[in-house]
């Protein structure tokens, strides 16, 4: 099906076809009408699938149909996300495919950990579109510097995230901001049971889309060889060290559990004369963009990062992930190792298993109905044993016992790192 059969404007295939998008992806072909008609929209398909185009090419499409009447820009589409990388790719995306529309649309990106005033001058005259945070977008309506009263279309992507990063209360009152009468639409990898119910009160008779599980033939579904590495915990910055030279990786996301690992990892890695950058929550803004740039430029080789990147992070042609750190859930599993194997792109993801979390890990596979051999790399044996206090199998909430940080301390990470 090519996307001349969507029902779009010659602008927008136009756009799509220098953007090197050929046919739609599952997650396109089955959302992108749904939306054009107007309809809410549930959608659940896996990291890498093509979920951001889904919605912008429709919204973008239906702003073409409805142009401003009395010449004034209104904000008519508002799309929340989780983290400041996402809010700053999705608005990339809507800026590609909106460069050839016959009436320029003016997209802001909105997020926190950066000054508020440049933000909101450049709201000044309006924005057609906004893609923001909670936090820094409640912050600008409070400066009266944007209004949402015309908003036409909700969109919640990565929308169980948005949730898990403690946005619940900001959420609530950005909907009280918001028309009754608008599109809703909810875009994830994965949807929960918190999602659910957030669905059931936020949509009205939705189209449901749900790829996640299912097989495909679909050309740009991911290719991941996944392997697990028996190892020593000491001797894992080792093993990575030997895995990059040898492999001659010139571009592989390391995870890592805190932003102290990331920066000691790195200083590892750097002293072996890798390059080597962590990224975390605590990094300045502009620090956490430079070091994406460096990564998509080939200037970094390695970045160290904690959970911050496991969502909304876009490398094009990323060929490895590693989980030196292993998940806390398997539905994290799921979005760490879906940074590689995107558009198409075969991807390898490599998990470092020691003694102390062999039962962990055995959770995370039946939850994601694998079976992985526990290789060894000669001269990284495993010869440890699990410890008296080695974490058991995580509880059916995802945590690992005896080391999950509270509600409490997830909110103050999320204020501190994320919005």
């Amino acid at each position: 099906m090519p996307f001349a059969s969507l029902g779009l404007a010659p602008a927008l295939l136009r756009a799509v076809r220098e953007q090197g998008y050929t046919v739609p992806t599952a997650i396109q072909a089955a959302a992108i009408p749904a939306v054009v008609r107007g309809a809410d929209v549930w959608a659940a398909a896996p990291t890498g699938s093509g979920k951001t185009v889904a919605f912008a090419l429709p919204l973008l499409q239906r702003l073409t149909e409805a142009p401003r009447a009395d010449g004034k820009r209104r904000t008519r589409v508002l799309v929340l996300v989780p983290t400041r990388e996402l809010a700053a790719q999705v608005a990339e995306v809507f800026r590609g495919l909106a460069q050839h529309l016959p009436q320029p649309l003016k997209i802001a990106v909105i997020f926190g950990g950066v000054s508020i005033n440049p933000q909101m001058m450049g709201l000044r005259g309006g924005a057609d579109i906004v893609v923001a945070t909670p936090g820094r977008l409640l912050d600008l309506v409070d400066h009266n510097a944007l209004q949402l009263s015309n908003v036409a279309a909700l969109v919640l992507d990565e929308a169980d995230r948005l949730l898990d990063l403690g946005f619940a209360d900001e959420l609530a009152r950005v909907l009280t901001l918001l028309p009754a009468q608008r599109q809703n639409l909810l875009f994830s990898a994965t949807f929960p049971p918190a999602i659910d119910a957030l669905a059931a009160q936020l949509l009205r008779e939705p189209v449901r889309i749900e790829l996640a599980a299912a097989p495909t033939t679909d050309l740009a579904a991911p290719a991941i060889a996944q392997r697990a590495i028996a190892v020593d915990a000491s001797r894992r910055t080792q093993l990575l060290r030997h895995l990059v030279q040898q492999n001659k990786w010139e571009r592989v996301l390391v995870f890592v559990a805190t932003k102290f690992s990331a920066e000691i990892v790195a200083d590892k890695l750097r002293k072996a004369s890798i390059l080597a950058e962590p990224f975390h929550g605590q990094l300045s803004q502009g620090k956490r963009t430079q070091v994406l740039d460096d990564f998509k430029a080939g200037r970094v080789h390695v970045v160290v990062a904690t959970d911050l990147a496991a969502r909304g992070i876009d490398v094009t042609e990323l060929p490895v992930v590693v989980n030196y750190d292993l998940p806390r859930s398997a539905v994290d599993y799921i979005h760490r190792i879906g940074r590689t194997g995107r558009a198409g792109q075969s991807g390898e993801a490599y998990s470092f298993v020691t003694a102390d979390m062999a039962a962990h890990f055995a959770l995370i596979e039946k939850r994601q109905g694998l079976s992985l051999s526990r290789e060894e790399i000669a001269g990284f044996e495993s010869v440890e044993l699990p410890s008296a206090d080695a974490a058991p199998a995580a509880p059916s909430n995802g945590g690992i016992k005896g080391k999950r940080p509270s509600k409490k301390d997830k909110l103050r990470a999320a204020a501190a790192g994320q919005a």
